[in-house]
C-alpha cells in the first residue's frame, strides 16, 4: 500500500524532526571541526581514519581496512594510492597470498601518530561531552548503522 503524500492523517515530519537529518548534519559539523585541523596534516578525513586504523594495528589487509571503514575497493584503493604517493604508507603484496594487500606505515606515517592525538583532543573539546554520555551515544549509533546493513540497501532482509 503506497503512503498518500496529501493524506492528513499520514504527514511528513519535519527535516529537522528526521534522525538521519541529526545524524547527517552532525556528520557535517564533524567535517568543519576537522577539516582545519587536518589540513595541518596534509591529510582529508577518510585519509585521516586509514591512518587512525593503521596507528591502531599495521599489517591490515586492503579487505579488512575496507571493512572496518565501511568503504568498498574502489574508494580504498585511490585513497591509498594517494596516501603511498604522500610517503605514509606502502602497500605490498602478502607472500602468503599474493591476492592480498598489506598496508604498513611509513616512518613518516608513524610521525604523525603525536600530532593525530592533538587532533583528538581538540575534537574531543569541541563536542563537550562527558565519556558516558559519548559511550552510550556511540552505541546507539552504531547500533542503528549495523541495523541497517544487516537489512540491505532495499531497507528489508
Amino acid at each position: 500500500m503506497t503512503a498518500n503524500p496529501d493524506d492528513p492523517r499520514h504527514p511528513l515530519p519535519d527535516v529537522t524532526e528526521m534522525l538521519c537529518f541529526s545524524i547527517y548534519s552532525a556528520g557535517h559539523a564533524f567535517t568543519q571541526l576537522y577539516r582545519p585541523l587536518l589540513e595541518k596534516l596534509n591529510l582529508t578525513y577518510p585519509q585521516f581514519l586509514v591512518m587512525m586504523t593503521l596507528w591502531g594495528r599495521e599489517g591490515r589487509t586492503v579487505k579488512e581496512l575496507g571493512k572496518t571503514l565501511f568503504l568498498d575497493s574502489s574508494t580504498l584503493t585511490p585513497l591509498l594510492k594517494r596516501l603511498e604517493a604522500a610517503g605514509l604508507v606502502t602497500r605490498t603484496r602478502n607472500p602468503k597470498d599474493e591476492r592480498e594487500v598489506l598496508l604498513h606505515l611509513t616512518e613518516q606515517g608513524r610521525g604523525l601518530k603525536g600530532q593525530a592525538a592533538e587532533v583528538m583532543a581538540c575534537v574531543s573539546e569541541g563536542v563537550g561531552l562527558d565519556k558516558e554520555t559519548l559511550d552510550t551515544l556511540q552505541a546507539a549509533i552504531d547500533a542503528i548503522r549495523d541495523r541497517l546493513h544487516e537489512q540491505g540497501p532495499s531497507g528489508t532482509r
